[in-house]
């Protein structure tokens, strides 16, 4: 979607502030993130052939993405070839158009949807629903989330935030039947008995897609629930939302991408539905949709092709930089105001919808490489933040108080005997204003949080004092 859909944007500041304020949302997302954490390191150290693995996909998907037209041109014909309906969305609201107009030749009013990132990012419910097409969510995150009118706050976790009572209250209200928050096998009954009779009556599936295959043009699925493949299946009609970036080249491509997606994600060797289609019914092999349409959405993304940032569109889409992000773990995935959080979400959210609408996500980290090291491909998304960063200055998009103090430290620390000087007057400057070794200063420089007292020697007089083993 354009920047101009994203024009009232929360404050990352302001909406990390409030979560941070919330004891049990923490506990229930470090919880949750703590446990993909596990599960991951679990996975990959039992999986001796990952870090070669890691080591191929990189240049593999480094080199798609740099040939990015000649794999989609190719993908495209052989999707054709099979009997897809392949489709060019410049952007989300030509894409969102796209499957309204699918829809509306089909005289639809009932959609399902599996779980897509894509169709969160185009905003695709939305402009169903104002043309009476009822779109949903069948995933049980996302209809959790649906069904609570929130945005997703985990890539591959929606409704992570979301406790046992408030999920049973939400079925409660959406069934008219008393539920039981403890009987975690009778709320997932409800859930499937109302989810089925949308599958049923739905005269259009609605997916995304996790990996197109420029071999075969076919499309790959990934689910741990069963709802994907009654999505692609029983509606008359499906329609796959694809960003372009999500091609491989050929199989053994995808058969990477599939093992280090799974591990790193959910630390399963591979997800439990991983669906490949490829074109609708058709003899010899009549089962499945009667059409299938493929909508390939840029929305910005060649525009970052020979940049600083075209590393960023190798992302697996796996969610592992946000469960190891300090940051997402106390802000959450709704302080980001995108469907995209975490650290992926702060480099491309403002990419792809706008720097000036999304000026505090660069600024959303401590720039400590955590997100780096767990990348299945090793995006170097600290880097980029910094690139951000860089471009908002370029751009007169910062305070100019916050700049000029930025380029004056920027100065004194790039001359040491300035620095020095400095410093040292700090030291003696602070002396009314400590107390019990904090600093409690006139003015609120830094919010709720008070600076520590600045040690009495510098790292390098520590270092020259030999106080520090080599």
């Amino acid at each position: 979607m354009s920047a101009k859909g994203h024009s009232s944007i929360p404050e990352f500041r302001q909406m990390a502030t409030i979560a941070i304020k919330d004891i049990r949302l923490a506990t229930t997302l470090e919880g949750a993130t703590g446990r993909f954490r596990e599960h991951r390191s679990h996975a990959l150290a039992n999986y001796p052939q990952a870090e070669a693995l890691r080591d191929y996909l990189k240049g593999v998907r480094a080199a798609t993405i740099s040939n990015l037209a000649e794999h989609l041109e190719t993908f495209e014909q052989r999707a054709m070839e099979a009997g897809a309906t392949v489709h060019w969305a410049k952007d989300g609201a030509e894409a969102s158009q796209i499957v309204l107009d699918i829809a509306q030749k089909h005289n639809i009013t009932l959609a399902a949807k599996s779980k897509s990132m894509a169709t969160e990012e185009i905003k695709l419910n939305e402009v169903l629903q104002e043309a009476h097409v009822q779109p949903v969510e069948t995933d049980l995150g996302e209809w959790i989330i649906q069904l609570s009118e929130e945005p997703p706050y985990h890539i591959i976790g929606p409704a992570i935030h979301k406790t046992r009572e408030q999920v049973a209250k939400l079925f409660e209200q959406e069934s008219g039947q008393p539920m039981n928050a403890n009987d975690i096998p009778a709320l997932t009954e409800a859930a499937r008995e109302i989810l089925r009779e949308k599958f049923l009556a739905a005269g259009m599936g609605i997916s995304g897609a996790n990996i197109g295959v420029a071999e075969t043009g076919s499309i790959v699925i990934v689910a741990n629930e069963g709802n994907a493949r009654m999505v692609t299946s029983v509606p008359k009609v499906h329609v796959a939302v694809m960003g372009i970036e999500k091609i491989a080249p050929n199989w053994n491509a995808a058969s990477a991408w599939l093992s280090l997606l799974a591990r790193s994600a959910t630390g399963q060797s591979l997800s439990i539905y991983t669906t490949i289609l490829t074109g609708p019914a058709r003899e010899p092999d009549p089962d499945g949709p009667a059409e299938m349409h493929i909508v390939l959405v840029d929305n910005g993304r060649s525009q970052l092709l020979g940049t600083p940032y075209e590393e960023v569109l190798q992302c697996l889409r796996c969610g592992a930089c946000l469960n190891i992000c300090p940051v997402y773990r106390v802000a959450g995935g709704h302080a980001y105001g995108s469907p995209y959080s975490g650290p992926i979400g702060a480099v491309v959210s403002p990419l792809l919808f706008g720097l000036e609408n999304y000026e505090g996500l660069p600024h959303a980290s401590t720039l400590c490489g955590a997100c780096r090291d767990v990348c299945p491909v090793r995006i170097d998304l600290p880097r980029m933040l910094l690139e951000l960063r860089a471009d908002q200055v370029k751009r007169g998009l910062v305070n100019p108080t916050d700049a000029l103090g930025e380029r004056a430290v920027a100065f004194a620390m790039s001359h040491s005997h300035l620095w020095q000087v400095v410093t040292r007057l700090a030291r003696l400057g602070q002396r009314p204003f400590l107390h019990n070794n904090q600093l409690q200063l006139p003015i609120d420089i830094i919010g709720e949080r008070k600076p520590p007292k600045l040690h009495k020697k510098s790292f390098r007089q520590i270092w020259q004092d030999g106080e520090i083993d080599d």
